[in-house]
């Protein structure tokens, strides 16, 4: 579903990543761990489209990535990928299933069916009363609920998620694992998480551990 292969990048004279293949199965959960500055930000950021590799090949879900051109990129990243990031960047000016429907309107949904799909994931996330509240007005779990809700809503080939519990309590952190694997579980959904937690990474289907731009 995710294929690298010779994955490189450097920034300046510094080669972060040296030849990175790596194979990513629908369904799966794969952690990336490693030391600081090791490169796995790098990678996933690379994987995520929000960064190119200086050479190498990426495939997301059949697509060539490197071939599209910055719009039809944008467009892919939008409606393949959803990200969900330690700090969950919610849009503080806007409630929480505004922020939900964010990635729907950009990709040319209807108000009416990204509300109609918003509500349904908070449902499912329990949220439901929580729809109409700013971010300032939840919790940090809960923040980080709606930033997953919100990388769900266009119901993306992967989730990646950079930390994503690396902002939260010990209880939130757990509530979010368990969370992950019920969306793969339930919903197929793959994801691949950079993470300092050791139990998360026990947790998941494959660890990559990333050493010296290589794993």
């Amino acid at each position: 579903m995710i294929q690298t292969t010779g994955i490189h990048k450097s920034y300046g004279s510094v080669e972060v990543l040296k030849g990175i293949d790596l194979h990513i199965n629908k369904k799966e959960i794969v952690s990336i761990v490693g030391a600081s500055g090791a490169g796995k930000s790098t990678l996933l950021h690379i994987i995520g489209t929000l960064d190119k590799a200086d050479r190498g090949q990426l495939l997301i879900d059949g697509i060539e990535v490197n071939k599209l051109n910055d719009n039809d990129l944008a467009s892919f990243r939008n409606q393949k990928i959803g990200f969900v990031f330690q700090f969950h960047h919610l849009l503080p000016e806007f409630t929480a299933i505004e922020n939900i429907c964010i990635p729907a309107y950009i990709c040319g949904m209807g108000k009416q069916e990204a509300t109609k799909k918003a509500l349904k994931l908070l449902d499912y996330l329990n949220l439901t009363n929580r729809k109409d509240h700013k971010p300032s007005q939840l919790s940090g779990g809960e923040q980080q609920r709606i930033a997953v809700a919100r990388a769900l809503i266009n119901e993306p080939a992967v989730v990646l998620a950079d930390e994503p519990s690396g902002n939260l309590d010990s209880k939130s952190a757990e509530e979010l694992h368990k969370l992950f694997f019920r969306l793969r579980d339930e919903m197929n959904q793959t994801f691949v998480i950079v993470t300092h937690n050791p139990e998360l990474a026990a947790m998941s289907d494959r660890t990559i551990t990333i050493k010296d731009g290589k794993i």
